[in-house]
């Protein structure tokens, strides 16, 4: 910056500085303002109706007679302590076998000379971009005791085993290999930037490399380790789908599944329901804290000022053991739920005298997909979901940047609250946030109750962390240089946001609202106490298939859900990168 434009720096700020004095503190406000119509007035009406006895439909909110009465009553019901154990249960197991993958997976990539690692590091993370409740039907159909695909194949090899997913070691399966890749993320990432000169000392004194392994890798990545493991166990833990499909045919409940239960009875139980959702909510905001707490309270710093090269083992001929074992992954959690569902929905009955009858190709039909269509719910969903995505997306993505260039870019008083608010619904499973949403529109006349809006304002709240994280990245990448070389030309402060700081950062909210968009529609936790006969999205319409028992008509809707969130996850990453492209050439 040259002399002149110094001198002009000061006097710039000055003419910028005087509006922003009177406009920072009403925009703080009415941040503040939406964060709590959307985060701190649900929670507030879920706390009101863990402590009433009032039914908001029946009574509305006049008749509020506070009392502790069904809180005591949940802490002390056998019936939700069995869920609340068999959640530990689920996602503890789970989480383990998702470390045991996701670090062997992130330790192939990074660490070794494993053949067509970018198609492993894709592979990984497919399960991802799969719904939950899609995920538990297809190893239903597999996996079933009686009429599992894998068990027909068992019998007709001879094989005298008996595959059973419908029990808790199916659901700690499913959940351990669909959720895997968030271990994945955070192992991998630290495995990249960990310096190798500890490994080669440990080898150089005579260790092995499973020992050096064992004794200085994974111990020095273990914050990442612990975050990854952390974070699935928070994701599982609200969770609605798989147990739904796999836990509720043994009579399995976890929280989500008894929540979800209790509404659903003649008369709903809202009052319970809420307690037992603030229970759930208060053992995630307890995890979300360890994680912080654990990984601010010691140094495992192995990244210094000297350059260094991550190393890759030479595996020799193991590495093509490693690239079989990636392959097998692949091959369990993508190919063999999609032939699941695919000889499912064109299957006329789905029932095998023997394994040559899975070839007799006149038991199969489009008959399912037939009837899929002739429902006129079935393009009701279709286009609801697609209208709640945009809107979340637009939304959702609007509020974030304000948020995170509020947050990131500025130094208003206030800016710490909205930070504290737009983080906090990452300690509120999506099941609660249903709840909360149910609480504080069910009982108010003319409100959002009904209507598209109140799914996607659920969205928005239930996905802000996500997406203010993914934005914050982009703008921490933009100099402040640049803002004040717009202020010295004269630009105000929405010009130069308009102008510098919305271009450059360009890349950053088309990946955030591809990221909404997605995670809209595939949501199921947060639609199951929000929507109405008119507002029915596919998450919503698959899970009435599956509880209808037509096997044939879940598995066809699930093929059609998943072939439309493949397809507009291709149109929005081709966006994305187009937008990047174009951001990088301007």
């Amino acid at each position: 910056m040259t002399a002149t434009s110094a001198e002009a720096l000061p006097a710039a700020r000055e003419m910028t500085d005087a509006p922003r004095r009177w406009g920072a503190p009403l925009w703080v406000g009415a941040l503040l303002i939406v964060l709590a119509f959307l985060v701190i007035y649900p929670l507030l009406m879920l706390v009101f109706g863990a402590l009433s006895d009032s039914n908001p439909v029946v009574d509305g909110f006049g008749a509020f007679r506070p009392s502790a009465k069904h809180f005591l009553d949940v802490l002390a019901n056998e019936n939700v302590h069995l869920a609340f154990f068999n959640a530990l249960a689920a996602c503890g197991g789970g989480t383990v076998l998702a470390v045991v993958i996701g670090l062997a997976f992130s330790w192939i990539v990074v660490r070794t000379n494993t053949p067509f690692k970018g198609f492993i590091a894709g592979a990984s993370m497919i399960p991802l971009f799969v719904p939950p409740l899609v995920a538990g039907v297809a190893w239903g159909i597999l996996g079933s005791p009686k009429t599992g695909l894998l068990n027909t194949s068992l019998k007709w090899i001879g094989i005298d085993f008996r595959f059973d997913f419908y029990s808790m070691s199916g659901l700690i399966m499913v959940f351990g290999i669909y959720y895997a890749p968030y271990v994945y993320m955070f192992t991998a990432s630290a495995l990249r930037n960990m310096d190798p000169s500890l490994e080669e000392a440990s080898e150089v004194s005579g260790a092995s490399a499973f020992t050096t392994i064992f004794t200085i890798t994974f111990p020095l990545i273990a914050p990442a380790i612990l975050a990854g493991s952390l974070l699935s166990f928070v994701v599982m833990l609200g969770i609605y789908g798989v147990p739904a499909a796999l836990g509720a045919p043994a009579n399995i409940n976890v929280l989500t599944t008894y929540i979800f239960k209790l509404t659903a009875w003649s008369p709903p139980l809202y009052n319970t329901a809420a307690a037992v959702a603030i229970l759930l909510m208060v053992v995630t905001a307890i995890l979300v804290w360890a994680q912080q707490r654990v990984l601010s309270g010691k140094s495992y710093a192995t990244v210094a000022g000297k350059a260094f090269r991550p190393r890759s083992l030479n595996l020799g001929p193991w590495r093509w053991f490693t690239f079989g074992l990636a392959l097998v992954y692949l091959f369990v959690v993508v190919v063999l739920p999609t032939l699941a569902l695919v000889i499912a929905a064109f299957r006329k009955f789905l029932f095998f005298k023997d394994f040559n009858a899975l070839f007799d190709w006149k038991q199969y039909s489009w008959v399912h997909f037939e009837s899929v269509f002739d429902n006129p719910l079935t393009m009701l969903s279709i286009w609801n979901t697609l209208k709640v995505g945009v809107i979340t997306a637009v939304v959702g993505g609007a509020l974030a940047f304000a948020i995170g260039y509020t947050v990131n870019r500025t130094t208003v008083g206030g800016r710490k609250s909205i930070d504290l608010l737009a983080t906090l619904p990452v300690a509120i499973p999506g099941l609660v946030v249903g709840v909360a949403y149910l609480w504080a529109w069910i009982g108010l006349p003319g409100g959002l109750y009904g209507t598209i809006w109140i799914l996607a304002l659920a969205f928005v709240a239930r996905f802000m962390p996500d997406t203010v994280k993914a934005l914050s990245t982009s703008f921490l990448q933009i100099h402040k240089e640049l803002e004040e070389a717009a202020w010295i030309c004269g630009r105000g402060l929405l010009g130069t946001i308009r102008t510098i700081v919305l271009p450059l950062a360009r890349p950053g909210v088309v990946a955030s609202m591809t990221l909404l968009f997605v995670l809209a529609i595939r949501e199921l936790g947060s639609s199951l106490f929000l929507y109405t006969s008119d507002t029915t999205v596919m998450a919503v319409l698959l899970l009435d298939y599956y509880e209808g028992g037509n096997t044939g008509k879940t598995a066809a809707f699930s093929l059609v859900q998943t072939a439309i969130l493949a397809i507009l996850l291709s149109i929005t990453t081709w966006l994305s990168r187009e937008t990047t492209q174009s951001a990088r050439f301007n």
